[in-house]
């Protein structure tokens, strides 16, 4: 079974066909957001990843080291590794390994993305605004290309979806869901413009 659920700062407000166009501004504190931020310590999930004509299953790991650095490994069950990744704090990333099959940079950049947008590192909140509609708030961090987006109730309570967009839509949604002792129970990532998702269901040990 699979689990799939799944610019300048002026231009992204007010810009000609801005996907964020019609929003308010709204006030608040822009770091707010990182209550929500995933306690990746150590969680495993059961993992699928469509990749164009490609897909795969097996186990991903989410494993925070001491020096705060996130190894990510994705094998399937005999132990076979698909990508072995490490986040490090400030920004720097590092491929341990890759499968010939996804060895292909475009494929590398787009999952590092995918993966920091879920994992909240920080972000330059001097950059990074917030507006609102009727129903959400939106947490927004402009990146050199795009902006990565979090969306929460008008409330704060809860966070309902996470973006990579750029400035006329969004291109990458995610959705994380049942939240225990800090970590989501199922995530999901979908592509907007190709076939590429991610799906994520937490295995209790």
């Amino acid at each position: 079974m699979r689990y799939l659920l799944l610019g300048s700062l002026l231009l992204l407000i007010t810009g000609c066909g801005s996907v964020y166009k019609n929003l308010q501004p709204a006030s608040g504190d822009i770091n707010y957001i990182q209550k929500f931020r995933p306690d990746f310590r150590d969680a495993l999930y059961k993992a699928e990843i469509d990749v164009t004509s490609h897909h795969l299953s097996g186990l991903l790991l989410i494993k925070t080291l001491p020096d705060s650095s996130v190894r990510m490994v994705f094998s399937n069950e005999m132990g076979f590794k698909f990508f072995d990744f490490e986040f490090k704090p400030g920004g720097n990333f590092k491929v341990y390994s890759i499968v010939k099959q996804m060895d292909k940079q475009p494929v590398i950049k787009t999952l590092k993305k995918d993966f920091e947008l879920i994992m909240f590192p920080e972000r330059d909140s001097k950059t990074a605004y917030m507006l609102k509609d009727s129903a959400s708030l939106y947490y927004i961090f402009p990146k050199q290309k795009g902006t990565f987006c979090y969306i929460t109730d008008l409330a704060g309570n809860g966070i309902t979806t996470l973006e990579i967009a750029s400035p006329h839509k969004a291109i990458v949604e995610a959705l994380m869901k049942n939240y225990k002792n800090g970590v989501p129970d199922a995530i999901g990532i979908t592509h907007k413009n190709f076939k590429f998702t991610i799906g994520l269901k937490r295995i209790e040990r």
